[in-house]
């Protein structure tokens, strides 16, 4: 019986005690997924429109401290739970008119993209020098994303989250991939000299090559950045041209505003009409040129007459070329077309969008998303078709490179506008769609980065805002509000000489993308090798 007794008391004692252990036990497993999620929210804080771009070193430290040393299947999930705290509230805007659907959508795809990136740095986070290859792993993730599927989507590049950074000059040596490996290698530096002083202190003894390794990954950044300062320059090497950016506001925000496309041509017009009675009366400076933002005339004005008459008449009063917005039909053809309209010839360019907006100027899948909702093949009822040359304005003596809307994301795009003779750059866009959201200021941020990566003024006039004159310094000189009419009238300098990244082109990337290759390479056969080890 005391025997009995004894064991039941035990057993009585024994089980309250093992209830908290096994809970802690799980709250324990579920640290990374949340620091995981977590330090992907923090990642999105460091973008526009806040200025708290330094929030994406702490971001990816975290993010390594949740990877180090883990397999590749758990850097697999955590990575996609990174993703998904990034990009959830990044791409929000993607569901302002057509509902969360699209949005959760796009946002489970991309994710994946950081998913495979997390089971990279999973894997090469065992290698020596490991914050380089582990960087170059999440440029090579950046690189696919921009290209698959569906021509890519670049959006979230670390780069844009840096307008305001200090990093910025890099963008100027190598673009978007070095300026954003150099924020990525410098977060994941910061977490392993965090790691080694720890280390350190419990184990007396840290090797040389590591530290070297993690403080070569924080000042190598820096001081690139610093050496790559005098690449940012505002002077004029062409002399200067004066341009005038027209926003003549939309009559009401969402996709129903197509609708209305007569009065948002006349908004524009009218709006021109104005800044040239400001010059006749002296209060405004005579533009040199003009520019109207994408979509400024959804009425194909080589089909509509009276489209034809409203900007011919615009053209005139202002006494300039205009670079008009404008949805015109060629050959069976639908297209997002920049028209250059002479105040005297009328229109004698143009340039047709390459890189047209899946979802938005076209459909992929359309039978397929038609059988499973009709109401979104009718969201898209024609799609628009690509152009296929770069667009280089004669303007008034000044060639402008058009880079439209979207357009500004990829690197492509802009840096063909460039190589083919373009002094600066205009960004026409529509922002009409998404309303007040984060996504103008985001696209704005990439317009700054692409001044400083090609040392190019860069001129963005938006339907409804927001518009900006942007130096090739990639600062903001003059921006307008969101939902009114306005206009921008400034002198900005030509410039026609190439930075490096001009010059390199896709070079650096592909350089990081074969860093990323030779890491992982290195790890899976490091893991072979072990695992033959092992087995003898």
């Amino acid at each position: 019986m005391t025997v009995t007794a004894t064991t039941v008391g035990e057993s009585d004692q024994l089980e309250p005690q093992n209830v908290p252990v096994t809970r802690r036990a799980r709250l324990v497993r579920l640290v990374p997924a949340a620091v995981a999620a977590l330090s992907g929210v923090l990642l999105y804080v460091s973008f526009p429109p806040r200025t708290l771009w330094w929030l994406a070193l702490p971001a990816f430290a975290a993010f390594a401290w949740v990877l180090r040393g883990r397999s590749w299947k758990a850097g697999l999930g955590l990575g996609y739970l990174f993703g998904l705290g990034f990009l959830l509230p990044l791409l929000v805007w993607t569901g302002v008119e057509v509902g969360s659907g699209p949005w959760l959508a796009l946002v489970a795809v991309e994710a994946v993209f950081v998913a495979l990136v997390g089971a990279g740095v999973a894997a090469v986070s065992k290698l020596p020098g490991w914050p380089v290859w582990a960087a170059a792993v999440w440029i090579a993730g950046e690189a696919a994303r921009a290209r698959a599927p569906f021509h890519g989507f670049p959006w979230g590049k670390i780069a844009f989250g840096q307008a305001d950074g200090a990093f910025l000059p890099l963008a100027a040596v190598g673009g978007t991939p070095v300026l954003g490996f150099a924020v990525v290698l410098c977060g994941f530096g910061l977490y392993e000299i965090v790691r080694l002083i720890v280390e350190g202190r419990r184990t007396r003894a840290v090797r040389r090559s590591a530290a070297a390794v993690a403080l070569l990954s924080v000042a190598v950044p820096v001081a690139g950045a610093v050496a790559a300062r005098p690449l940012m320059s505002d002077k004029a090497e062409d002399g200067t041209v004066t341009v005038a950016a027209i926003q003549g506001n939309v009559p009401r925000a969402g996709l129903d505003f197509n609708a209305q496309r007569r009065a948002v041509l006349d908004f524009h017009a009218r709006e021109t009409r104005r800044l040239a009675a400001e010059v006749k009366a002296g209060k405004a400076a005579q533009p040199d040129i003009v520019l109207w933002p994408e979509n400024s005339s959804d009425i194909d004005p080589f089909a509509n007459a009276d489209a034809y008459a409203v900007i011919d008449g615009a053209a005139k009063a202002i006494g300039a070329p205009i670079s008009v917005g404008g949805v015109v039909a060629k050959d069976g053809r639908l297209l997002n077309e920049q028209i250059l309209w002479d105040p005297v010839k009328g229109p004698t360019d143009s340039y047709d969008k390459r890189q047209i907006q899946p979802f938005g100027e076209y459909l992929p899948l359309r039978s397929l998303l038609g059988a499973i909702n009709k109401d979104w093949t009718s969201m898209v009822s024609q799609d628009f078709s690509r152009g296929s040359e770069p667009g280089v304005f004669d303007m008034d003596g000044a060639k402008v490179g058009l880079v439209t809307c979207y357009e500004a994301a990829f690197d492509w795009a802009v840096r063909s506008e460039v190589t083919d003779g373009a002094q600066m750059i205009s960004v026409p866009s529509n922002n009409a769609t998404f309303d007040r959201s984060e996504m103008t200021y985001q696209q704005l941020a990439m317009s700054r980065v692409r001044a400083v990566e090609h040392s190019r003024t860069v001129v963005v006039p938006v339907t409804s805002g927001v518009s900006a004159v942007i130096m090739p310094d990639g600062k903001i000189t003059q921006r307008t509000g969101m939902f009114v009419a306005d206009s921008l009238v400034q002198k900005v300098p030509l410039r026609s000489s190439e930075t490096p990244a001009t010059r390199l082109g896709i070079m650096p990337e592909i350089a990081l993308v074969l860093v990323a290759a030779g890491g992982l390479g290195w790890a899976i056969g490091a893991g072979v090798r072990g695992r033959r080890a092992r087995a003898v």
